[in-house]
């Protein structure tokens, strides 16, 4: 029998960090459509996160992404943030595109283009200790398109030698979450396009760097859920990069594509007891509204993250256990998606009337205004995207 009183409290202590790039123009090769109200500075990206965060109560850190989201003082920018009632979460690097990367960032054949690019990922430690930030997130867009090209093993000594230099400058509480990525825009070979890959390298850093899942990273079939399951098990999982995707990296919201896989992933989550903040996880967004509003959906992410991990605390644990001793294939699968196919809208109205929130956060983003208000404000001036 599931504690319904301890689905509450879980669900009330859930955490999930927004990406300041979600919040800027974003779009496809084809074309970035641009939006009135878009921020045009990283101030107002966080002050749309906190509006995000005062609607859903869950998600009260923001991602950073640098340069996109450089300035000039970071404490500046964290007290700027503190004040609105938000965090400074992940620093994201970007070592992807400066034209010397062409041929790679810290696996580029030449010298000076690596040292350029590890002294990025050290200049975002920096960034990190003014901030307050525990997590530097790296994905390498490096990989090589055609055989021969450039040598495999080498490229991944390079890599070896960029991460240790980076690892070796973290302080005594930053960890680093190393992304992986099936292909894109390297098409022949990445290198690092697994997460066996990335776990094989944190492995051999040390024990404050984990590995990050994005869930639109993979070849379709994959079995998200064991990945995710491997390394709670190891003790490896630093962070989730959540999205939704049809045929590849389509950076859609979270559960648009397929709501029960997201529903599997957090059910190994609750499982190994790894939902709770403490745990260390880091469960956050990265997604590019293209066409649609961008705190909207940003909002229906959330609630979709939050969607999905309800029905997880519903699962019967006693009783899934007991079928699955017994062999009995289809009752344990009857327990499992009998947790899947409830409707747990009604139970998270319940948990956001608790703690003095509207139960619905997009009717009440729509009545609140905040949509007209910066249509109407943030007129003149560069809007922030891609690059920007």
């Amino acid at each position: 029998m599931t504690d319904l009183a301890a689905v509450k409290r879980a669900l009330t202590a859930q955490r999930i960090e927004t990406p300041s790039w979600a919040y800027g123009n974003s779009g496809t090769r084809f074309k970035v459509f641009t939006q009135p109200g878009v921020p045009r500075n990283p101030e107002e990206k966080i002050a749309d996160a906190a509006v995000v965060h005062r609607f859903t109560g869950v998600a009260p850190t923001v991602a950073l992404h640098i340069p996109w989201d450089s300035v000039d003082d970071y404490a500046a920018l964290t007290r700027y943030a503190t004040d609105l009632g938000v965090g400074i979460g992940a620093i994201n690097t970007n070592v992807f595109q400066d034209d010397d990367y062409k041929l790679g960032s810290v696996t580029n054949p030449d010298a000076g283009v690596r040292r350029k690019a590890t002294d990025h990922l050290l200049e975002a430690i920096d960034i990190m200790d003014q901030t307050g930030s525990q997590d530097l997130k790296l994905w390498f867009s490096d990989g090589i398109n055609y055989p021969g090209q450039d040598d495999l093993r080498t490229r991944q000594d390079r890599l070896a030698t960029a991460l240790r230099e980076t690892y070796d400058r973290l302080g005594a509480e930053q960890r680093i979450l190393l992304e992986y990525k099936l292909f894109e825009p390297a098409f022949y070979a990445t290198d690092v396009p697994d997460w066996g890959t990335s776990y094989a390298h944190c492995i051999e850093l040390g024990e404050r760097a984990t590995v990050c899942i994005d869930t639109g990273h993979h070849a379709p079939g994959t079995n998200i859920e064991f990945i995710v399951a491997f390394l709670l098990r190891q003790g490896r999982l630093g962070a989730f990069d959540f999205n939704s995707r049809f045929y590849a990296d389509d950076d859609l919201m979270v559960g648009a594509a397929d709501p029960f896989q997201l529903f599997r992933i957090m059910y190994e989550i609750v499982r190994a007891g790894a939902l709770d903040p403490s745990y260390g996880i880091a469960f956050m967004l990265d997604q590019c509204h293209n066409i649609e509003r961008k705190i909207p959906a940003i909002i229906r992410s959330v609630m979709n993250v939050q969607e999905a991990t309800a029905k997880a605390l519903l699962v019967d644990r006693d009783a899934l256990f007991a079928a699955q001793q017994s062999g009995d294939v289809l009752e344990s699968n009857a327990v499992f998606m009998d947790a899947y196919n409830t409707d747990v809208r009604p139970l998270l109205a319940e948990v956001r009337a608790d703690s003095g929130l509207d139960p619905d956060p997009i009717a009440a983003y729509k009545r609140s205004g905040y949509d007209e208000k910066i249509i109407a404000d943030r007129v003149g001036g560069n809007q922030a995207g891609w690059g920007a």
